[in-house]
């Protein structure tokens, strides 16, 4: 006798199905700082970002308002700590324009050869930590901080401090570089040459890296210009526009470099604008040590209290993560009526939302590192 086989159960209604919402951050080892998203997922992919910042926000802007022109230095290095010179020469440059003071040339070469190795350290920071947001290469890290630990002994030597360097003054440097300084750099420059090498050896013919990068984190040229991106974020994406290039500060008109743009606006080429950034940054220090003479590092007769006239400017750089800029205000006096700072990294934060949305979770981590965002500047 054969057993009944049981009817199918049959659904009259269908399954539905809900979006996951989950926090990364703000202490998210991925973060780059105190930041927090809200991703917004289905299944793996995400359909949704909010951003959220300000946890580090410390009103650097306002306290700057009470300080004389030298004080406000040191709160410059605090906003951008991992390029400070750069922050630095913005605030100087602003200062130094409303005061009419002349910078002395040697004063000027030192400032680009600075600038340019703190570009070196800054980006061997942004690769040593990129290739472990990817999830591959721990010994990114070895590498990049070896050669960065050589740049920051130089810094140290030449300003006696590894972080907040507080060593540009409105018309010039708070004191001489060591009498080794030209050999210290070219030292430095031969060991920065090794890391580039080895980090772009070890990264990107890598399947693994590619895989996780290319074609990930997509940004159009128009929407870089539109969220009013710069630095190698902009380039990136096909805009080769350059500060030093299009508007020349300090001697960038005197010196030969290429402006380092990308095809793709993917992650990969926000990665590969930063390695041959600095190939070109070792270029840049080469020819400024060839054009470095002896000579005055502060104009004659600086006053020890400098005081501006009435007025307003705005100074701009380029900095290692794009444009910094400075909006300067004065009635007079010894200290700025009003100080506003242009921050790359807030500009190329406002892209992360179209970057991320329809890509996966975990390649919101690389996105997010691939803007090589510093949280200080973002939230001043």
């Amino acid at each position: 006798m054969t057993a009944a086989v049981p009817d199918t159960p049959s659904f009259d209604h269908e399954f539905e199905t809900q979006d996951l919402m989950i926090n990364m951050g703000p202490q998210h080892p991925s973060t780059h700082g105190v930041f927090r998203m809200v991703l917004t997922i289905d299944g793996e992919l995400v359909t949704d970002v909010t951003p959220h910042i300000g946890y580090m926000h410390r009103g650097a802007e306002k306290l700057c308002e009470t300080m004389d022109y030298r004080q406000g230095i040191g709160y410059m290095d605090r906003t951008e700590y991992l390029a400070n010179f750069n922050a630095e020469l913005s605030y100087v440059m602003a200062v130094e324009q409303l005061a009419e003071l002349e910078v002395p040339e040697r004063a000027q070469w030192i400032r680009m050869i600075l600038c340019e190795l703190n570009r070196l350290s800054s980006h061997f920071m942004f690769l040593g930590a990129f290739g472990t947001d990817v999830g591959v290469f721990g010994t990114a890290f070895t590498y990049a901080f070896r050669e960065r630990e050589f740049i920051q002994d130089l810094f140290e030597e030449v300003a006696g401090d590894r972080l907040m360097f507080a060593y540009f003054r409105a018309g010039g440097l708070a004191w001489e570089v060591p009498g080794n300084f030209e050999a210290r750099v070219r030292e430095t420059l031969e060991l920065s040459r090794r890391g580039i090498k080895d980090l772009d050896g070890l990264m990107t013919q890598n399947e693994i890296f590619r895989a996780r990068t290319e074609g990930v984190g997509f940004l159009s040229a128009e929407d870089a210009l539109d969220w009013g991106a710069s630095g190698p974020t902009l380039r990136a994406s096909g805009v080769p526009m350059d500060i030093r290039k299009d508007e020349p500060y300090l001697f960038y008109d005197q010196v030969d470099f290429d402006v380092i743009s990308g095809e793709h606006g993917d992650v990969f080429d926000r990665f590969q604008c930063r390695i041959n950034e600095m190939w070109q940054s070792i270029r840049i220090i080469e020819q400024c040590l060839e054009r470095l003479e002896p000579g005055p590092i502060v104009p004659d007769r600086l006053p020890r209290m400098l005081r501006t006239p009435p007025g307003e400017v705005y100074t701009r750089t380029e900095a290692p993560r794009g444009e910094y800029g400075i909006y300067l205000v004065s009635k007079g006096g010894n200290r700025p009526h009003r100080l506003k700072i242009r921050s790359a990294c807030l500009s190329n934060l406002q892209a992360l939302r179209d970057m991320t949305i329809g890509g996966y979770v975990a390649d919101a981590v690389v996105v997010l590192g691939s803007l090589d965002i510093v949280l200080c500047e973002v939230d001043r």
